[in-house]
């Protein structure tokens, strides 16, 4: 597991950083770490012991989106840390248990990517607004129905799940790069994750933390040109029909 520090509050934490990187994050608070995601569930342990190495306990467990790659280590985590605070959108909840109908107001698009049941309960379910500790939860449908990204009010870093990716260029939820398809390949609705991809960009933060690649300082210009891709390939796909 690779692990980089940004600033004074932010650690990622990359499983595979060579063939099919998956991060999740510490986000140090004063009465300890907000683990943002959990990657897959053979890295519990691992996890775990990246926050004892680095000194401070796992006080909450908050989660931007209900996939296998985000959500798989939960129920091993939950079973190391088992007072630690279950967070996740109400929305995508309801995947957690197995829910996989869409709500008649929601595009009737087919779900994509891995989901699977955890018998870990959230403890809260948050809407855009909440806080997480020092984090502001930000809706960003697209990728998932209930997708959302964390805001950290102290120094404008954005996590951002999987609403972009950096792995094989940066690129929003729904765009394909060849080099790492996976993030758009399990896209739900692309045009409500390019809507997401908007209004991210309009936070305007200083560092962008997503689920997939390497964390991307002043990242606001290169949001516009993911977003600008995005368009393109969108308006090139309604006139094929697709």
């Amino acid at each position: 597991m690779r692990i980089v520090r940004h600033g004074t509050s932010l650690v990622q934490l990359t499983l595979l950083p060579r063939l099919f990187p998956v991060n999740c994050y510490l986000v140090r608070e004063d009465d300890g770490f907000t683990l943002v995601d959990t990657t897959l569930s053979f890295r519990a342990k691992a996890i775990y012991a990246a926050a004892q190495q680095l000194g401070a306990p796992i006080k909450r467990i908050a989660l931007t989106h209900a996939h296998t790659d985000h959500v798989g280590a939960l129920d091993a985590l939950h079973a190391l840390v088992p007072s630690a605070e279950v967070l996740i959108s109400a929305r995508d909840a309801r995947f957690l248990v197995g829910d996989m109908r869409l709500d008649p107001t929601e595009p009737q698009s087919k779900l994509r990517g891995g989901y699977m049941r955890c018998t870990t309960s959230p403890t809260r379910t948050l809407q855009p607004g909440d806080h997480v500790g020092s984090l502001t939860v930000v809706a960003s449908p697209g990728h998932t129905p209930g997708h959302i990204a964390f805001l950290d009010s102290r120094d404008g870093t954005l996590i951002a799940g999987d609403a972009f990716q950096t792995r094989g260029g940066i690129a929003v939820s729904g765009t394909v790069r060849p080099f790492f398809p996976f993030p758009a390949l399990a896209t739900w609705h692309k045009p409500t994750a390019l809507e997401s991809a908007r209004a991210l960009r309009a936070l305007q933060p200083t560092c962008l933390a997503v689920g997939h690649g390497n964390l991307l300082a002043n990242p606001v210009a290169e949001m516009d040109r993911a977003i600008a891709v995005a368009e393109r390939h969108g308006a090139a796909e309604a006139v094929h029909g697709r």
